[in-house]
């Protein structure tokens, strides 16, 4: 019973990031849902800015720490280590959707394109979120959220160790997902300085939890993974040896 009840919490994690996955277009790019980045009601810039920074600031600490191998060690003492990743997933989603519900907008136009070319900064934006799904699929989408673990448990299976691959994006830079979410934050048409905060807030979480998590890569694949950062960009495409 044990077993069923923690694959039956790993599908109902997954089902919540996807659905949050899914807003979370909506919410940058303005399309289809009923709350998106400049929507709401409007405040002093003060206290919408502090607003928005501590929702910020929420994910990105959640998101962070709770990636750690340390606080994993600490964590798993707490929650089984089968669902210590549906775990994660379902607090990354419940980060979100508390910013989802309570961002503030900032409705002043920092810049405006429209015709062909907005309509080509809207397709770039798109790309974006294609290629931050794509790239979870090309490692391993369902170990990233949890449901991998679950299954394995669920059916009394072991996880082999992780394989260090790198399958088509990752041949040219080693953070696709995050090239991914660049794109898609900032290909707006519309710019307003609610999402040039949000646009520039997330940019730099992403910079510096880059360095983290290339810290635990190479502790845990060592200089095979040393080897790959010499010879791949981390976010652009640049040539090899680059290290933007």
């Amino acid at each position: 019973m044990g077993r069923i009840l923690a694959l039956l919490y790993g599908v109902v994690c997954y089902a919540i990031f996807f659905v949050t996955f899914l807003y979370a277009i909506g919410f940058v790019t303005g399309l289809v849902v009923p709350k998106t980045i400049d929507s709401g009601p409007t405040g002093p810039l003060l206290s919408t800015l502090l607003i928005d920074a501590v929702l910020l600031g929420v994910f990105a600490v959640q998101h962070s720490v709770m990636a750690r191998p340390a606080f994993k060690r600490w964590w798993t003492r707490i929650v089984p280590q089968p669902v210590e990743r549906s775990t994660y997933v379902l607090a990354s989603s419940l980060a979100l959707i508390l910013l989802y519900w309570a961002w503030r907008p900032l409705p002043t136009t920092i810049w405006s394109v429209g015709g062909i070319w907005g309509q080509a900064i809207l397709a770039i934006g798109l790309l974006g979120w294609l290629i931050v799904l794509t790239s979870t699929f090309l490692i391993s989408h369902f170990d990233l959220f949890g449901l991998r673990q679950t299954w394995a448990y669920a059916s009394g299976k072991e996880i082999p160790p992780p394989e260090f691959r790198t399958p088509a994006f990752y041949r040219y830079v080693r953070h696709p997902i995050y090239l991914g979410f660049l794109l898609a934050f900032w290909g707006a048409p519309v710019m307003s300085l609610g999402h040039l905060v949000f646009a520039l807030a997330t940019t730099a979480y992403m910079l510096i939890a880059i360095q983290f998590e290339e810290h635990d890569l190479v502790g845990e694949f060592g200089e095979v993974y040393v080897a790959y950062r010499r010879r791949v960009s981390m976010i652009l495409p640049w040539p090899p040896g680059s290290k933007a």
